[in-house]
């Protein structure tokens, strides 16, 4: 069965000057604020679309990695996963980079390493996202 998950963003203002919320519809969990300054200069409390990516990305991607290990006859004790999205004005967002840090017994370093690739070839939000480079650091704790 499909799930669709949604938010809406009222915004108010130019580009520069304006200003919106955000509101997480499905899961109910709030709202956050949204700005140009907080999504090409300082955050400033206020969130981005670039930091929406990263919390979706890290997210996913650590669903896959902790499936595949799973499947493979290692599952994860623990996985650690962050998402950095660069996002250069005037071009877009011009990368993703993934670090992820594992506790997984019985695997070594380069099947760990390879579990990572494969996620993050696999996770939808990876394949969503085909458009930017998105590049891996993968390591044992």
């Amino acid at each position: 069965m499909a799930t669709t998950r949604s938010a809406h963003t009222v915004w108010e203002g130019d580009l520069l000057k304006g200003s919106g919320v955000v509101t997480f519809d499905s899961s109910g969990i709030g709202e956050q604020a949204v700005s140009w300054p907080s999504r090409a200069e300082q955050a400033n409390g206020k969130t981005s679309p670039e930091e929406l990516i990263a919390a979706a990305h890290s997210s996913c991607f650590s669903m896959a990695l902790s499936n595949g290990l799973a499947t493979g006859g290692n599952p994860p004790a623990k996985l650690v996963t962050s998402a950095d999205v660069t996002f250069q004005p005037g071009e877009g967002i011009t990368g993703i980079h993934l670090t992820v840090e594992g506790t997984v017994p019985g695997l070594d370093e380069a099947g760990f390493a390879a579990a990572a690739e494969d996620a993050k070839k696999n996770c939808p939000v990876s394949q969503a996202l085909t458009g930017t480079t998105i590049t891996l650091t993968a390591k044992l704790a």
